[in-house]
């Protein structure tokens, strides 16, 4: 038999003893009501600390955006004030979404692997934490909306 070690991402703090070694998980939830428009809007969800790491648990729900055409969304985090030393990325969290079928519960992130990094951590090149805040923004891409529609995001953090 093999036995194979998970990599734990877990808080600093758990070493206490308070909280019994829980997190104390933070929420961001926003809805947007997302006219038929062009592709490359962007939708500002929210923002959260630097250092929150995402939790699997991060959520999207969206209508059908499209009678036309494969509109996509990416989640993507962004600089706040100019804290970040690199570009934001478009797809930090997720990518291709497709808004052209609705989705009543699906995992926001795209690659499993980034599930408990600090947000920071998930933009490309960048290399320390910028301290502040991040934003959470979806990108629609591909092509337009045709339809008006609802699109929203559950997130849920902890932060070290």
């Amino acid at each position: 038999m093999t036995t194979l070690t998970a990599t734990e991402r877990r808080s600093h703090l758990l070493s206490a003893v308070s909280h019994g070694g829980a997190y104390d998980v933070k929420n961001l939830t926003s809805t947007i009501e997302l006219a038929a428009g062009a592709t490359g809007r962007t939708i500002n969800f929210g923002y959260i600390p630097s250092n929150a790491r995402l939790t699997a648990s991060c959520r999207l729900y969206y209508d059908d955006f499209s009678n036309a055409g494969a509109p996509t969304l990416d989640i993507g985090i962004g600089a706040v004030n100019g804290n970040l030393s690199n570009a934001d990325t478009v797809d930090a969290i997720g990518n291709g979404f497709t808004l052209a079928t609705a989705a009543n519960d699906k995992v926001m992130f795209s690659d499993i692997a980034n599930v408990g990094l600090p947000a920071w951590d998930l933009v490309t090149s960048e290399t320390s934490d910028p301290g502040g805040v991040l934003m959470v923004y979806g990108t629609v891409l591909d092509a337009a909306t045709t339809v008006v529609g609802t699109i929203t995001a559950e997130m849920y953090y902890v932060v070290d």
